[in-house]
């Protein structure tokens, strides 16, 4: 008498297990598009403000956006296809619709196997990028790296392949395509980029880590008459700016100044361990966010474009300022 050669418990429960990571990881994408639009912080496990700003720091990077729009929207859209690929053919269980659940595994599987490869690979660069390029530490952006490679893992061990051939294929092309289009899209990435408008130079933004002995990062713009004289204009009428070193969003208001015009704005270091930190004066102004400015008795968070701040304190001198944020 023959034995009926049992299922590996892996063939039968792969589905179950990469519909439950690609839900994880569609809440925790959600999530992250959610702090983007918003402006918001994300929460991080990490004790001292330094290590909770490195996720922030990230989000802040132009690595963050393709096309204008949260990176996180399209890992959140990707999480959501990989759910489906896994768990639709989960719900065609009854009798007559054996044939239809056959077919429909056979053509799930291999998409859930391009779009494991293809998050695997792009996961692979933005490590490559978190290392080399922001040389941080993001513990979202390691998560969703470790639940893409488990996706690919679980396809590739979940279920017996026929054709290997047919696998190393549709593996080769989805990594060409998939490595050629992203080194398209952040082709540009960290290069100054003329405003068509005639509205500046858009800024630089942070990448590496921020050094406390210098305030930061290091302020690579260059400063004009125009933002001279407006920082000594909002140093005269008593303007203060709170900030944070760590603070990419802080960086950014240094940059649209320049070097040369920010030394003459009166700045308030909020964060211990940062050059000439006061961080009691912050907590007396009772600073919620970063970076904040104090114009006439009034907290205003958030980076102010130089005209938010010329129209704020009724500056009526020059206004040909260099530089503006992106998307700006």
């Amino acid at each position: 008498m023959t034995r009926r050669r049992s299922t590996p418990w892996i063939h039968l429960w792969s589905r179950q297990l990469i519909g439950a990571i690609a839900i994880v990881g569609a809440l925790l994408t959600a999530y992250l598009t959610i702090v983007k639009l918003t402006g918001g912080t994300v929460v991080c496990t990490a004790g001292s403000q330094e290590a909770a700003s490195s996720c922030n720091n990230v989000l802040s990077t132009p690595y963050a956006e393709v096309f204008g729009l949260p990176l996180t929207l399209f890992g959140c859209l990707a999480y959501v296809s990989m759910a489906t690929f896994a768990l639709a053919p989960l719900t065609l269980s009854s009798e007559g619709k054996k044939v239809l659940r056959s077919q429909v595994e056979d053509w799930t599987w291999l998409l859930l196997f391009a779009g494991a490869s293809a998050m695997a690979i792009f996961s692979g660069y933005l490590m490559y990028v978190l290392a080399f390029e922001i040389q941080t530490v993001c513990l979202y952006c390691i998560g969703s790296a470790l639940f893409s490679l488990s996706m690919l893992v679980l396809t590739i061990i979940g279920r017996s392949w026929e054709d290997i051939g047919q696998l190393l294929f549709i593996g080769i092309a989805v990594g060409m395509v998939t490595l050629i289009s992203t080194l398209g899209v952040y082709a540009n990435v960290g290069e100054p980029v003329a405003s068509p408008d005639g509205a500046g130079t858009t800024i630089p933004l942070a990448s590496g880590r921020p050094e406390p002995s210098i305030g930061g990062w290091k302020v690579t713009t260059t400063s004009g008459e125009a933002e001279i004289a407006l920082a000594r204009h909002l140093t005269n009428v008593g303007a203060k700016k709170y900030g944070a070193y760590w603070c990419p969003h802080c960086y950014e208001q240094k940059q649209l100044f320049g070097k040369e015009a920010f030394q003459e704005i009166n700045y308030v270091e909020c964060a211990e361990g940062g050059k000439d930190a006061q961080p009691l004066l912050c907590v007396a102004a009772e600073i919620k966010s970063y970076p904040s400015w104090e114009i006439n008795g009034e907290l205003l968070p958030g980076v102010k474009t130089l005209e938010e701040l010329a129209n704020l304190t009724n500056y009526q001198g020059l206004q040909n300022f260099k530089y503006s944020l992106p998307g700006g």
